[in-house]
């Protein structure tokens, strides 16, 4: 079984085959009797397809649902509660869940319709829904993508789908990030799987999505939470509502006891999806046959030069991709494949915090 302090990664671009090859390895089934009740809650924030960047993949779902009923489970619900201003049920009916559940004999539950509960938490009184609570065993299935307020969306901010929309609204007067540690410490989830194959550079809604072409499997969300800020090119700190959840106890940011481990190596050769804003980044970024993860993480080095307005001074070609392999480049290579660059950052994939350290030293 999954240790708290173990992340396990899938690199892909075929969420069902790759979230039952990570739950295999996992093995959830050992710790889930037979007659519980299983809830899975994706990130379904609106009624959006999966490659625009903001909800989740539902045939990641169908392979989390395929390998519980496998193994004996059949209580298994989907639940979700979409921002202020969409329907859950349109969501359902628009990102593939409705045909989802009919399929596997699932219960969509939307938690806009749902009565709520009281809880306190550290002085603060959270009300989260009845039907979340409900819930022995809690898969938390959330995008990896960027958000306009609080930087990052992970594990933490996805459990926001479980409260009414008059809390969603008293969140935000709040300045989110205590609300969202507090709801972290109020409603348990045992299992996190991050579906990182698309997902926003900067807005839970889409738009702007970054091909990253792999799944996240851990159990401590706080822990998942401060792997995704480093993938993103953040520090922990960058984004408070994880050291806020640390300190209710919810899990740990020890990124140096952690276990991380891949089950397997990226693949290049495709054709990597870029957004109008993605080809703005990257307009000084020669790519051949360059994977998706590390592609992603490149991008996400140059949208935090962006951020700091120092992109612009970035002059050198930065080169990526397997067809680079045993070449001379004038210029930054990124990734174990550019060795022959002028200058190298190597990583298969190389982190992002990495990458953007390297670029940063180079515009000193």
């Amino acid at each position: 079984m999954i240790k708290n302090n173990e992340l396990y990664i899938y690199y892909g671009d075929e969420p069902k085959m790759m979230v039952r090859k990570l739950l295999e390895q996992v093995r959830i089934e050992e710790e889930i009797s037979p007659d519980e009740l299983i809830g899975i809650k994706p990130n379904l924030v609106l009624a959006s397809r999966a490659e625009e960047g903001a909800t989740t993949d539902p045939e990641l779902v169908a392979g989390i649902i395929e390998y519980l009923q496998e193994k004996g489970h059949r209580n298994i619900v989907i639940l979700e509660g979409s921002w202020i201003g969409d329907r859950t049920t349109r969501a359902f009916e628009v990102c593939g869940y409705n045909d989802l559940a009919r399929k596997y004999g699932v219960d969509l539950i939307d938690l806009q319709k749902d009565a709520a509960r009281a809880l306190e938490v550290n002085g603060e009184v959270i009300n989260v829904c009845q039907e979340a609570l409900a819930v022995d065993y809690l898969i938390n299935v959330p995008v990896l993508k960027g958000h306009c307020q609080t930087r990052i969306t992970c594990a933490l901010k996805n459990l926001k789908g479980c409260i009414p929309d008059s809390e969603k609204r008293r969140f935000h007067t709040m300045g989110l990030h205590r609300p969202i540690a507090c709801l972290s410490k109020a409603l348990r989830q045992d299992l996190v799987i991050v579906d990182g194959i698309y997902g926003d550079l900067d807005f839970e809604e889409g738009g702007n999505p970054v091909q990253m072409n792999r799944i996240i499997v851990g159990k401590d969300p706080v822990l998942v939470d401060s792997y995704v800020a480093q993938l993103l090119g953040y520090e922990i700190d960058d984004i408070p509502y994880i050291r806020m959840a640390e300190k209710l106890g919810v899990g740990s940011t020890d990124l140096n006891r952690a276990a991380v481990m891949e089950l397997n190596q990226p693949r290049g050769g495709g054709v990597i999806k870029k957004s109008a804003r993605v080809e703005r980044l990257t307009r000084n970024v020669v790519e051949d046959q360059a994977c998706s993860a590390c592609f992603g993480n490149l991008v996400h080095a140059l949208k935090r030069l962006d951020e700091e307005g120092e992109l612009g001074r970035l002059g050198e070609k930065l080169y990526i991709g397997q067809g680079f392999k045993g070449r001379e480049l004038e210029g930054v290579g990124i990734g174990s494949c550019t060795g022959g660059a002028t200058k190298s950052i190597t990583g298969c994939p190389p982190v992002t915090g990495r990458i953007l350290k390297e670029l940063y030293d180079l515009l000193q």
